[in-house]
Protein backbone atom coordinates (compact mmCIF):
# COMPACT_ATOMS: atom_id res chain seq x y z
CA UNK A 1 0.00 0.00 0.00
CA UNK A 2 1.19 3.42 -0.56
CA UNK A 3 2.57 5.46 2.38
CA UNK A 4 0.66 8.28 3.00
CA UNK A 5 3.48 10.27 3.03
CA UNK A 6 3.08 10.09 -0.95
CA UNK A 7 -0.49 11.24 -0.79
CA UNK A 8 0.07 14.46 1.57
CA UNK A 9 3.44 14.78 -1.11
CA UNK A 10 0.86 14.81 -3.88
CA UNK A 11 -2.21 16.84 -2.51
CA UNK A 12 1.06 19.62 -1.59
CA UNK A 13 1.72 19.73 -5.36
CA UNK A 14 -2.13 19.87 -6.51
CA UNK A 15 -2.50 22.88 -3.96
CA UNK A 16 1.14 24.55 -4.69
CA UNK A 17 0.88 28.14 -4.30
CA UNK A 18 -1.82 28.08 -1.79
CA UNK A 19 -0.41 27.96 1.59
CA UNK A 20 -3.36 28.42 3.21
CA UNK A 21 -5.49 24.90 2.21
CA UNK A 22 -1.88 22.83 2.18
CA UNK A 23 -1.81 23.97 6.28
CA UNK A 24 -5.28 23.50 7.03
CA UNK A 25 -5.06 19.49 5.68
CA UNK A 26 -1.81 18.60 6.82
CA UNK A 27 -3.23 20.24 10.48
CA UNK A 28 -6.51 18.31 10.14
CA UNK A 29 -4.43 14.85 8.51
CA UNK A 30 -1.91 15.37 12.00
CA UNK A 31 -4.63 15.74 14.79
CA UNK A 32 -7.15 12.95 12.69
CA UNK A 33 -4.06 10.39 13.03
CA UNK A 34 -3.40 11.64 16.89
CA UNK A 35 -6.60 11.37 17.60
CA UNK A 36 -7.46 7.90 15.90
CA UNK A 37 -4.55 6.57 17.26
CA UNK A 38 -5.12 7.81 21.23
CA UNK A 39 -8.47 6.24 20.28
CA UNK A 40 -6.97 3.22 19.69
CA UNK A 41 -8.74 2.74 16.07
CA UNK A 42 -7.07 -0.30 14.08
CA UNK A 43 -4.26 -0.04 11.50
CA UNK A 44 -6.12 -0.75 8.61
CA UNK A 45 -9.15 2.06 9.81
CA UNK A 46 -6.16 4.84 10.67
CA UNK A 47 -4.52 4.74 7.25
CA UNK A 48 -8.13 4.85 5.94
CA UNK A 49 -8.59 7.73 7.98
CA UNK A 50 -5.52 9.22 7.48
CA UNK A 51 -6.05 8.90 4.00
CA UNK A 52 -9.28 10.74 4.22
CA UNK A 53 -7.95 13.55 6.04
CA UNK A 54 -4.98 14.36 3.76
CA UNK A 55 -7.55 14.31 0.61
CA UNK A 56 -10.49 15.54 2.47
CA UNK A 57 -10.86 19.26 1.11
CA UNK A 58 -9.63 18.76 -2.76
CA UNK A 59 -13.13 19.59 -4.60
CA UNK A 60 -12.75 23.62 -3.13
CA UNK A 61 -10.53 24.37 -5.96
CA UNK A 62 -12.70 22.60 -8.45
CA UNK A 63 -15.74 24.03 -6.34
CA UNK A 64 -14.67 27.45 -6.52
CA UNK A 65 -13.80 27.34 -10.25
CA UNK A 66 -17.50 25.81 -11.28
CA UNK A 67 -19.46 27.81 -8.95
CA UNK A 68 -17.58 30.65 -7.37
CA UNK A 69 -17.75 29.30 -3.77
CA UNK A 70 -16.50 26.34 -1.93
CA UNK A 71 -19.45 25.67 0.21
CA UNK A 72 -19.44 22.54 2.28
CA UNK A 73 -22.33 20.45 0.61
CA UNK A 74 -20.19 21.61 -2.92
CA UNK A 75 -17.29 20.42 -2.03
CA UNK A 76 -19.19 16.86 -0.62
CA UNK A 77 -20.06 16.40 -4.28
CA UNK A 78 -17.03 17.19 -6.66
CA UNK A 79 -14.26 15.64 -4.17
CA UNK A 80 -14.64 12.17 -4.36
CA UNK A 81 -14.10 11.98 -7.54
CA UNK A 82 -10.82 13.64 -7.86
CA UNK A 83 -10.33 12.17 -4.54
CA UNK A 84 -10.85 8.68 -6.51
CA UNK A 85 -8.54 9.75 -9.26
CA UNK A 86 -5.57 10.96 -6.67
CA UNK A 87 -6.01 7.26 -4.69
CA UNK A 88 -5.90 5.44 -7.86
CA UNK A 89 -3.15 7.23 -9.60
CA UNK A 90 -1.22 6.16 -6.45
CA UNK A 91 -2.35 3.14 -6.27
CA UNK A 92 -4.17 2.67 -3.25
CA UNK A 93 -6.40 -0.63 -2.76
CA UNK A 94 -9.68 -0.38 -4.34
CA UNK A 95 -11.41 -0.87 -0.49
CA UNK A 96 -9.70 2.39 0.41
CA UNK A 97 -10.38 4.30 -2.37
CA UNK A 98 -13.89 3.53 -1.72
CA UNK A 99 -14.40 4.63 1.38
CA UNK A 100 -12.09 7.47 1.28
CA UNK A 101 -14.33 8.49 -1.40
CA UNK A 102 -17.56 8.05 0.88
CA UNK A 103 -15.95 10.10 3.40
CA UNK A 104 -14.73 12.78 1.46
CA UNK A 105 -18.47 12.91 0.03
CA UNK A 106 -19.70 13.29 3.69
CA UNK A 107 -17.22 15.26 5.84
CA UNK A 108 -19.24 18.03 6.31
CA UNK A 109 -22.55 15.82 6.98
CA UNK A 110 -23.13 15.63 10.82
CA UNK A 111 -25.74 13.69 10.94
CA UNK A 112 -26.25 9.43 10.97
CA UNK A 113 -22.46 9.43 11.55
CA UNK A 114 -20.75 6.30 9.80
CA UNK A 115 -17.78 4.75 11.68
CA UNK A 116 -15.39 5.99 13.84
CA UNK A 117 -13.28 7.41 10.68
CA UNK A 118 -16.05 9.50 10.13
CA UNK A 119 -16.49 10.88 13.57
CA UNK A 120 -12.87 10.89 14.06
CA UNK A 121 -12.80 13.32 10.39
CA UNK A 122 -15.50 15.67 11.83
CA UNK A 123 -14.10 16.22 14.91
CA UNK A 124 -10.41 16.71 13.83
CA UNK A 125 -11.94 19.10 10.51
CA UNK A 126 -14.13 20.86 13.40
CA UNK A 127 -10.84 21.59 15.39
CA UNK A 128 -8.91 22.88 12.66
CA UNK A 129 -11.86 25.21 11.34
CA UNK A 130 -12.51 26.74 14.44
CA UNK A 131 -9.03 27.89 15.43
CA UNK A 132 -8.78 28.92 11.47
CA UNK A 133 -12.28 31.10 11.31
CA UNK A 134 -11.80 32.27 15.08
CA UNK A 135 -14.73 31.07 16.17
CA UNK A 136 -16.54 32.74 19.36
CA UNK A 137 -16.08 31.02 22.54
CA UNK A 138 -20.48 30.78 21.93
CA UNK A 139 -19.54 28.80 18.68
CA UNK A 140 -16.83 26.69 20.02
CA UNK A 141 -18.58 25.66 22.90
CA UNK A 142 -21.64 25.09 21.19
CA UNK A 143 -19.70 22.88 18.36
CA UNK A 144 -18.20 21.12 21.06
CA UNK A 145 -21.60 19.92 22.99
CA UNK A 146 -22.88 18.93 19.22
CA UNK A 147 -20.63 17.22 17.38
CA UNK A 148 -17.64 16.06 19.82
CA UNK A 149 -18.11 12.11 20.41
CA UNK A 150 -14.53 10.48 21.16
CA UNK A 151 -12.34 11.24 24.44
CA UNK A 152 -9.75 12.84 22.57
CA UNK A 153 -11.29 14.72 20.47
CA UNK A 154 -13.34 16.10 23.53
CA UNK A 155 -10.25 16.59 25.04
CA UNK A 156 -8.76 17.99 22.42
CA UNK A 157 -11.18 21.10 22.17
CA UNK A 158 -11.49 21.37 26.03
CA UNK A 159 -7.63 22.68 25.93
CA UNK A 160 -7.44 24.14 22.85
CA UNK A 161 -10.01 26.44 23.62
CA UNK A 162 -9.68 26.45 27.25
CA UNK A 163 -12.98 25.40 28.13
Amino acid sequence: MPEISQLLGAMITYYRGDPKRIHHFIKVHDLARTIGMLEGLDKDTLYTLEAAAAVHDIGIRMCELKYGTADGNLQEREGPELARDMLTALGFDDKVTVRVCWLVGHHHTYRDVDGWDHQILLEADLLVNLYEENASPESIASAYQKYFITETGKLFCKKMFDL
